[in-house]
């Protein structure tokens, strides 16, 4: 078993009770004909050989972009959704100043992804394209803003391996039970985390749980109580089918470079044996070695379904819903404690995938004995029915 188990089961979530944050990244290219132009132009004027006159110039730019989404979103058919704007960079052009802005809207759960992507086109056309102060580059508006890490990917493992770099894997989270580890989880949204039934068998009173964020279990970057566990209706222990449950938090989160929720697949999607895949938690460096205060990281690779079930792996005892992942040699692996945390996947675009929740196996990092994990492309639909994610 990988981990500390507790719990059971909790009531049904009321899904027009939960709000979805959709980040909006909005790359954002002024091609500056009105203020900004004029500011930047009398801004080189003044100040062409000082840089402190350039860090005020480019704060007071930078106001400026964010006061002007402010006004357009506010006075529009979003405003009850709108939350706010950042921007993140401002880099000067040749004819203007490229800036990139993050925007923050909250959405009821029961509104489809595509509306709210419809409603957000609608006010960029109407709006930020009549802005002669900031006209935009529509074709690069992305609607994702999960699944982003800022730091270089540089991994080994989990047992005895190398502590993760901070700001490496935002999305992870540490599920405590009277203040201590007992399992990891996969933040997916402002208010929701996704993790192991199995981590509730024997308690599932949410008074009694917190969550945690950041690299280190103590001090932790910020902690939230746990609000409602949700546990899969199949699950029954000592079983290892239906190893899945979300959990729902409050005080909601603000995303940062260190705290950001990781995207969810959808059902449809496929992940190939032998692909490169990452796991992470504060679990036992060697089984019965007590969890970590720093997270650690493992690169693993997909066993396929053929090679898991053979004899000598785990035979009749890969299930529905579950899947292989590691080498048959072993030495990398997850181990006890890092139970419901995070398996993920990268697509081409740098974006990261929850594919696997760390569920079961003989041991650590045993011969002939990988990993074992809940596909979420599995219970995808079961996700979304709890969370409306």
């Amino acid at each position: 078993c990988r981990a500390v188990g507790f719990g059971a089961r909790s009531s049904d979530l009321k899904p027009w009770m939960i709000a979805l944050f959709l980040v909006l990244s909005l790359m954002v290219v002024a091609v500056t004909i009105g203020l900004l132009v004029h500011f930047l132009a009398f801004g080189r004027r003044e100040s062409s050989n000082s840089g402190q006159n350039n860090t005020y110039q480019f704060k007071d730019l930078r106001e400026m972009s964010e006061n002007l989404v402010d006004e357009i979103f506010i006075d529009s058919a979003l405003r009850k959704h709108y939350i706010k704007n950042q921007v993140v960079t401002l880099i000067p052009v040749e004819d203007g100043v490229k800036v990139d802005v993050i925007i923050v809207f909250q959405f009821p759960s029961m509104e489809q992804r595509t509306m709210r992507e419809k409603k957000i086109h609608s006010i960029l056309n109407q709006k930020i394209r009549n802005t002669r102060t900031l006209p935009i580059n529509i074709s690069s508006v992305q609607f994702n803003g999960c699944g982003k890490r800022v730091v270089p990917l540089i991994v080994n493992r989990i047992m005895s391996g190398d502590i993760a770099a901070k700001s490496a894997w935002p999305w992870q989270a540490s599920l405590q039970h009277n203040n201590v580890h007992q399992c990891g989880a996969s933040l997916i949204s402002d208010t929701w985390l996704i993790t192991a039934a199995h981590c509730f068998k024997n308690n599932v009173k949410p008074r009694q749980w917190t969550v945690s964020f950041g690299t280190t279990i103590n001090p932790p970057l910020m902690k939230r109580n746990i609000k409602r566990i949700i546990v899969h209706e199949r699950y029954h222990s000592p079983a290892k089918e239906y190893d899945i449950a979300v959990v729902e938090f409050s005080p909601r989160v603000t995303f940062t470079d260190d705290v950001r929720p990781i995207c969810l697949p959808e059902a449809s999607a496929s992940f190939q044996p032998n692909s490169t895949v990452y796991v992470t938690g504060f679990g036992e460096l060697f089984y019965g070695g007590g969890p970590q205060n720093d997270l650690r990281e493992a690169k693993l690779k997909i066993i396929s379904d053929a090679v898991c079930k053979q004899p000598h792996v785990y035979g009749s005892d890969i299930k529905f819903g579950m899947f292989c992942a590691g080498y048959l040699e072993g030495i990398y692996d997850a181990c006890r404690g890092d139970s419901g945390g995070p398996l993920v996947a990268k697509d081409l675009k740098d974006t990261w995938y929850l594919i696997g929740i760390v569920s079961w196996g003989d041991n650590c990092g045993q011969k002939n004995k990988p990993g074992v994990y809940t596909k979420v492309t599995y219970y995808r639909e079961w996700i979304a029915s709890k969370t409306g994610l």
